[in-house]
């Protein structure tokens, strides 16, 4: 309920408007930047027993925008986060409350999570919704190809950190990316690439910099294809598979 409420006013007296500046942390673009230091308020919520009880009601703030089902927005404007790994969502907010990711729509939302055991409790709901197997994906005439391209490229560098199935890794906080739009793939991707989301992983920068924009495009097809066996919700009534 008080999640609700104030959702109501930053919505009526305007996001952008409504929130305090976000602090900046020196990230990937500094010296001294540490990936996934083990500090602050996230280490406290990793060490939380998340109630996904009470995760429902802290988790009413997001589902403005990535929706109830946490399926997101499937022109990427908001990602996908149903089922993703409790270690991911904890450690991405306690980085934008923190000012090490920038991201200035989330921001006011993320900070009205009251404590480290809220960030736990919310991450614990996320993750135990089942993944839509409707989100948006590679929409071009030559998708098979780019699919195909996408996969080879996915299965040379990518497939040991995020897995076979796009599952990721919860111990290392490597995301699920199974069930993921791909707009908003591509577009992290080129972020990473580029410098651009201050707190990548390092590792994974080397990996992805040699990159172009269309072997981008073919990965992040073929990501946006995957799915965990398990983990996704059942086909509406009517609806295909």
């Amino acid at each position: 309920m008080k999640a609700s409420l104030l959702l109501i006013g930053l919505l009526s007296a305007g996001v952008a408007l409504a929130g305090p500046p976000a602090p900046k942390q020196e990230g990937i673009e500094g010296k001294n930047y540490k990936w996934n230091a083990q500090e602050g308020e996230k280490v406290e919520a990793l060490h939380k027993k998340g109630d996904v009880k009470n995760g429902l009601e802290a988790y009413e703030v997001c589902g403005a925008c990535h929706l109830p089902s946490g399926a997101g927005r499937p022109d990427g404007t908001f990602p996908q986060l149903a089922g993703q790994h409790s270690t991911v969502l904890i450690k991405q907010m306690a980085d934008i409350r923190a000012g090490l990711r920038d991201n200035p729509t989330m921001y006011p939302f993320a900070i009205t999570l009251t404590d480290p055991q809220e960030l736990a409790d919310a991450a614990a709901y996320i993750n135990s919704l089942c993944i839509p197997i409707e989100h948006g994906k590679y929409e071009g005439v030559d998708a098979a190809m780019q699919v195909a391209k996408g996969k080879e490229l996915y299965e040379k560098q990518c497939l040991e950190c995020h897995g076979k199935n796009g599952e990721g890794d919860k111990a290392k906080f490597y995301p699920v990316i199974a069930g993921q739009h791909y707009k908003y793939l591509l577009r992290q991707m080129t972020e990473i690439r580029d410098g651009h989301r201050r707190n990548a992983n390092p590792d994974m920068v080397k990996v992805i910099k040699p990159y172009t924009n269309e072997q981008l495009v073919a990965i992040s097809a073929y990501q946006s294809s995957l799915v965990m066996p398990g983990n996704m919700c059942k086909p509406k009534a009517g609806k295909k598979k």
